[in-house]
């Protein structure tokens, strides 16, 4: 006689028991059902603002240097290094100096960061000289350069033009002349009669050095005698401070001579030639 199932036994054959392996197409309905659930409450949460286990972060996305296209970032990686923290105290001219951020035009400061200066420390940074930073970011830097430290704090006088003369046109023996003659009544007390510094051992404020004056272009000579170097005390053209009682600022055609005479110095330097006569 056959054996006979209990209620029970059809319960659990329904609800799932093993001793049956067969189970009805009501068990699947809801098998299918509750992940259709667990789906729902997954998007559910993804729209309050969870995320997927294993879904990556954009944010976390690393950018590409050529991507990056904020002032401080760009100045940090490629300027501070030699102009400072903050555009002073830094080995090369200060760029935080509202005296050259008013004089230098915004083409000129374009052409430097794009090719450098021959002949110098300054290196070329466009990508089409071997440098490291986009036609964009070059154009970042320059313009925040302005944005971010130019200032109304200027000298009450006519500020001097920024180029110095063309190189085709050499100075002249009269503008060496004239230009020690600038260099005696604004800049010999600090670096000496003849260049080479006003301490005991010559050293303090020296500039007729070969090793500084073969770094150092006539543009940027040029620069530093209009600017000077606030950072580090040295008075710009028009400060009288450490100067005679009669000294008046600097003309721009005086600045030019100046430079001729520095200039002399490098020559003679270059050229193994000493002199021993002071300026």
């Amino acid at each position: 006689m056959p054996e006979r199932r209990g209620r029970n036994d059809v319960e659990l054959a329904v609800n799932g028991n093993t001793g049956n392996p067969k189970r009805p197409p009501s068990w699947a309905c809801r098998e299918k059902s509750r992940r259709l659930l667990a789906l729902a409450l997954l998007l559910a949460a993804g729209g309050c603002g969870y995320e997927l286990p294993g879904k990556p972060n954009p944010a976390d996305r690393p950018v590409l240097p050529a991507q990056r296209t904020n002032f401080a970032f760009l100045y940090s990686q490629s300027c501070s290094g030699c102009h400072g923290a903050d555009g002073t105290l830094g080995p090369a001219p200060p760029l935080n100096d509202p005296i050259f951020l008013a004089i230098v035009p915004d083409e000129e400061l374009l052409r430097v960061i794009t090719d450098g200066r021959a002949g110098t420390l300054m290196p070329a940074f466009a990508r089409k000289n071997q440098g490291t930073l986009t036609d964009e970011q070059i154009q970042i830097i320059a313009a925040g350069l302005k944005k971010q430290w130019k200032s109304d704090k200027l000298p009450k006088v006519k500020l001097p033009s920024y180029t110095v003369a063309s190189a085709d046109q050499p100075p002249s023996q009269a503008n060496i002349e004239r230009g020690a003659k600038v260099f005696a009544r604004a800049c010999a007390d600090c670096h000496g009669a003849d260049g080479k510094g006003s301490g005991p051992d010559e050293s303090p404020g020296g500039i007729n050095n070969p090793a500084l004056l073969t770094l150092i272009s006539d543009q940027a000579l040029r620069r530093i005698v209009i600017t000077g170097r606030h950072d580090l005390g040295m008075p710009n053209f028009a400060d009288d401070v450490g100067r005679p009682d009669e000294f008046q600022p600097l003309s721009s055609d005086e600045i030019s001579d100046l430079v001729a005479l520095l200039s002399s110095w490098r020559d003679r330097h270059t050229s193994g030639i000493e002199s021993a006569e002071t300026p």
